[in-house]
């Protein structure tokens, strides 16, 4: 089995599980991004955005909401606050996300971890975990702006589809451990990666929400072990 090392940001784009492709669904040129003016609020979070030559951090929207946060996008976006780096391992990164309205295609919302030059188009890398209301999850790498899937669009019954009004409620987990690094929805594991495959999970680590999208942030921790 072709290995996949993440650390390096050299996730092979020859290999067929690795094929170079977006986060987004077909379809997306026909649901052009709706820009939500307001931009980041909340006390030490800030938007890397995926087309920063097209859309500013003023064309989407993050603000605080009772304990937790609100995100109005605009353009698709990680966030993230530079205290939550992450540099000692094992640890495990959650939240809970609410979707409030169906968005015109299928849109993902999730967690980000292994952050690294964010600043910088071409050398910005991550690695991230998505799900949306049709109850699938995703996990790729971020390296400049090519995106590496790890694990396509697939179904799994821990995934809450979204209901007849577009809302669903999804507790999404990374938990970084020695051994591997596990990818949990609701609670349950839905996919798991080797440490011998990801060598290096330490940096920036925060939330992703694809393009117009109306999410409800919950329970954002990042928290020292794993379960």
């Amino acid at each position: 089995m072709r290995r996949t090392v993440i650390a390096l940001a050299l996730l092979a784009a020859s290999s067929p599980a690795l094929a170079q492709g977006g986060a987004q669904p077909q379809g997306k040129e026909n649901d052009p991004t709706r820009k939500a003016a307001g931009g980041v609020s909340v006390a030490g979070w800030q938007a890397r955005l995926d087309d920063p030559a097209k859309f500013s951090v003023n064309d989407t929207k993050m603000i605080a909401m009772g304990p937790g946060f609100h995100v109005t996008s605009g353009p698709a976006a990680i966030y993230y606050d530079s205290k939550n780096v992450q540099k000692n391992v094992p640890f495990t990164i959650s939240a809970t996300f609410g979707q409030r309205v169906a968005p015109q295609h299928p849109e993902a919302y999730g967690l980000f971890i292994g952050g690294k030059a964010l600043n910088d188009d071409a050398k910005q890398t991550y690695v991230y975990f998505l799900v949306r209301g049709t109850g699938q999850y995703f996990v790729a790498h971020r390296a400049g702006p090519d995106v590496h899937k790890i694990v396509n669009w697939t179904p799994s019954d821990a995934v809450k589809s979204q209901d007849e009004k577009g809302a669903a409620s999804n507790a999404l987990s990374i938990a970084a451990g020695t051994d591997s690094v596990r990818f949990l929805v609701n609670g349950k594991q839905v996919h798991a990666i080797a440490r011998t495959e990801i060598t290096d999970v330490s940096g920036e680590a925060g939330i992703r929400v694809n393009h117009n999208l109306d999410v409800h942030v919950g329970g954002f921790a990042i928290k020292p072990g794993v379960k």
